[in-house]
Order: C-alpha cells, then structure tokens, then sequence
C-alpha cells in the first residue's frame, strides 16, 4: 500500500526540484524595519564571507548605509561578494557606486550585461534577493535595497510591505550553492573552501524546508505553485506585487476554489508602484471573482511580498511574482517551509494584512467594484519597481494577451485595449504609407540576430561528440522525516 504522504513528499520534491530539508530554524521577517537590521547585523558579525545578492541596490542612504558595512568588513579581511543586476541597477546606481565597493575591497560582479551575441538575453534577470553570512545563516527576501522600502516617516510615507525569512541549519548550503551558481555566471566559480558542504551544518532546530532556487525556462516553482493549489484541502492565502496569472495556474486557483478551499489574493491598490501591472492584474479579476476567490487591494503604499500559505501548514516566501516574467524568465529563490507554527505566523500576519486592504466584489450589476462601494482608483505612475525592468517585454506580452482575451467586461480591459488598438493602427498606417520606417528597423534587427547566431554557431566545436554518456546513480528510497501532515491533510 503507498505512503500517501511520502508520495506527496516526492511530488514536491520533484516538481520543485528541490528536497526537502530538515533540522532547520525560520524567522519571518517583516518590512524593512525587521529585515535591514539582521542583515546590517549578520554583515557586522561575519568572520569568514559575506555573499549578498540582490536585484536592486538603490543609490540612496539605505544603499550608502549596507555599501559601509560590506566595505567595512571587507577591511577585515572578510571576503566580501556582490552580485546584481544589470537591469535592476540601470539608472538607479551609477558606476561610482560599484567603484566604491570595489575600491573598499568588495568583489562585485554584475548579472547579464547586454551581448552583442545574445540580443534577448536581457530577458533573463537575476531577480533574487539573498544574503548568506559565513556559510551559516542565510536570508532569502522579497526586498531589495532602497529608501522606499524604509518610507519616509518625517514625510507620513509608510514603508512599502514586504517579507523575508531568516534560515538556520542544514538548508543554508541550499542557498549558499544557489549563490555560487549564479555567482558562476558572471566569472569564475567560488573556491570551495568558501561554500559549507552538503551534510557540513549541524541542526539548529525542527523545521522542514524546501530552497527553491529557480533559474531561466526552469519553471519549477511555477510546477510547485499549481501542485500546491491542487493540493490544499481548507485555505490557500496569497500575496503578491505583480500579479498576471497563467491560464494554467488561474483554473488551478479556480478549481480549489469551486472544491470548497478558502484562496484569497493579495495585490497593491491605489499605491502600486507600477500602474500598467495593476490594470493587467485588474483585467482577470472578473474571472476570480466569478470562480469564488476572494481578491483584496492593498491600502498601504506598496504591497511587494510575494508570499503564500496553505492550510496554515505550507508556506512560500521570496522573490517569485505570480507571472510569467518570474516563474518562466527570471532567476529566482523562495523558501519553502512545511512547518505547522511558522504557517500559524504565516496566518496571522495575512489576516493582519487584510484588516489593512479593502476587498473587491462583483455588484449587483456584476462589476467589479470594491466592498465599500467606491470605485476603483488606479495607481499613480513613478516608482522603483524592483521587477519592473526585470521583464518589461514579457509583462507588455501579457498585457496585450489580456486585451486581446475573448473575455471584454470592464474598465480595466478598456485601459489595454484602447492602447493596443491604437498602437496597431498606427504599425498599420506605417506599412502602407511609409513601408521603410518599419523596413529598415526591421533588416537591423533581422542581420543583428543573424549575426549573433553566427557567432554563437562558431563557438561550437566542430568534429563528433566524443564524450561519454552522463551517468546518473540511482536515487536511493529515502523518506521523509516524520511530520504532521502538510497540504493534502
């Protein structure tokens, strides 16, 4: 007879491509007001390595106040790395800043500059948000680095929400190696002398967890999000900044919802920082909302965690938006925690988070309208987004995909189309009456990609593949720890 929950167990395992990992420790960390400090903290107690990896680093007084203390202990003789985007620091950090650190001892690297031989390769973002100190305690976050996740008490700006966790125990050579992967990207590979080794960490305490570290095209954690939604019996409470649901994963949210699960959403309001990614968030409202999930809107400047918890039993925290920009483009890192208190937190801090949204509902004329009857106001333009430039190809792909959907029902859609129309009848308008404006950009990008193929094909050694065929040992039958039962319970 099988172990329904060792098979559970090997179906996370395997979508998330991830293992599950006991004896560890996890504190929620929220806002900016709880994570800054416990890094700044564990940045000034290091005394072998600091790994810091983020996709925004902003030029402000937060980023002058972490580039002091990475500086500082890189004076120490502390090896001290930094690892950021190209796209998240472009115009938000100038080159004197990484000169800076650089200069002060720090060894920076910067993830996917543009290539002449790889003219979509900007698509693909470094978009996680980690810290791991000595190989011995790791944070993973939805925050980068910046003033706007700090606010501005002096002016009565709130601090944007978001959440991170702090990881001790065997589970932090999961990030550590996470790190150094991407690390690896931008130059030469970590000594191993600098990363702890599987089986190196000593328990720190009972929790089980899964690092979920996602890179481009993998789509592992997206393949964990729907297994999830099909697997939570009571409750599915989601939180997240930019959220353009796939088909797959809205029917996934669609059928646990008509099975009797309470799923609710969590999105920015009035404060998103990124008004284009509210209007496509807003377009598939009507179709949640008719399906019998519960959205809510953020009262608060900014609402950017990206967070899960099912059944007070299963919990995510990390930098993976629910898009298609982030399941399928972008590198990313979550933690995922099977752990009954750390989800009764989880719990608790969702339901705190909803006494300070307001919910949206189909009136009596079926639109879309929040609870209190108001309307809908959308969001002022501006902002940092931390994942805005990650993939503003793709986002504008799902905006158009929205506009272009057989369902039509609101305000929301009418804001896509209209653009969307417009901006074909202009390409339309072009063609006939001024065939070489689009000709001539046209034949630039056809021989730049032509080019880069060329190159890339004259990279590839020529002459037969003489290696030999990889091979694998056979996966041993190893369950799982014994734990109370998580989502199919």
């Amino acid at each position: 007879m099988f172990d329904l929950r060792f098979l559970a167990d090997q179906a996370l395992s395997r979508t998330a491509g991830a293992p599950l990992s006991g004896g560890n420790t996890v504190r929620l960390l929220r806002d900016a007001g709880e994570n800054y400090p416990a890094w700044l903290a564990a940045i000034a107690g290091a005394r072998a390595s600091v790994h810091f990896e983020s996709y925004i680093i902003q030029e402000d007084e937060v980023g002058d106040r972490f580039a002091e203390a990475l500086i500082a202990k890189a004076a120490e003789g502390v090896r001290v790395r930094v690892l950021y985007d190209w796209l998240g620091g472009l115009r938000r950090t100038s080159g004197r800043f990484w000169q800076r650190l650089r200069d002060g001892g720090v060894e920076v690297r910067c993830f996917n500059p543009p290539r002449f031989d790889e003219p979509l390769g900007w698509m693909h973002r470094d978009h996680r948000k980690t810290l791991v100190v000595d190989g011995q305690v790791a944070f993973v976050t939805g925050l980068c680095v910046g003033k706007c996740w700090e606010g501005w008490p002096e002016r009565g700006l709130p601090p944007w929400r978001d959440a991170g966790v702090e990881v001790r125990g065997p589970a932090v050579v999961d990030v550590a190696r996470a790190f150094a992967d991407a690390w690896a990207t931008c130059g030469d590979a970590l000594p191993e002398q600098d990363l702890p080794r599987p089986g190196s960490l000593v328990p720190a305490g009972d929790v089980n967890l899964r690092v979920v570290a996602a890179k481009s095209g993998e789509a592992g954690l997206f393949r964990l999000d729907i297994l999830v939604a099909a697997l939570a019996r009571r409750t599915l409470w989601l939180a997240d900044a930019y959220f353009a649901g796939m088909s797959a994963y809205v029917q996934a949210l669609l059928a646990a919802a008509r099975d009797g699960v309470d799923v609710r959403l969590l999105v920015p309001g009035r404060g998103s920082d990124m008004a284009l990614m509210q209007a496509v968030s807003r377009a598939g409202y009507r179709t949640l909302l008719e399906g019998g999930v519960r959205v809510f809107e953020w009262n608060g400047p900014m609402m950017h965690a990206k967070t899960a918890v099912a059944d007070g039993r299963w919990s995510r925290v990390g930098s993976t938006n629910l898009n298609v920009a982030s399941w399928l483009g972008n590198w990313e890192l979550d933690v995922v925690v099977e752990d009954a208190e750390f989800g009764r937190i989880m719990a608790e801090q969702y339901e705190k988070d909803l006494a300070g949204s307001r919910e949206v509902v189909l009136s009596r004329r079926r639109r879309v309208r929040p609870a209190d009857g108001l309307r809908l106001r959308r969001a002022k333009g501006g902002g940092g987004s931390a994942s805005r430039a990650a993939a503003g190809a793709v986002r504008l792909g799902n905006a158009l995909g929205a506009a272009f959907s057989p369902r039509i029902h609101g305000p929301a859609e009418r804001r896509l189309l209209v653009p969307a129309g417009l901006i074909l009848l202009i390409v339309a308008a072009l063609g006939v009456f001024w065939p070489q404006v689009l000709g001539w950009p046209l034949a630039l990008v056809a021989a730049w990609l032509g080019a880069a193929l060329l190159l890339r094909a004259a990279r590839v050694p020529t002459g037969p593949d003489r290696r030999a065929p990889e091979m694998k040992e056979p996966a041993a039958d190893v369950r799982p720890p014994a734990r109370d039962e998580g989502p199919a319970a």
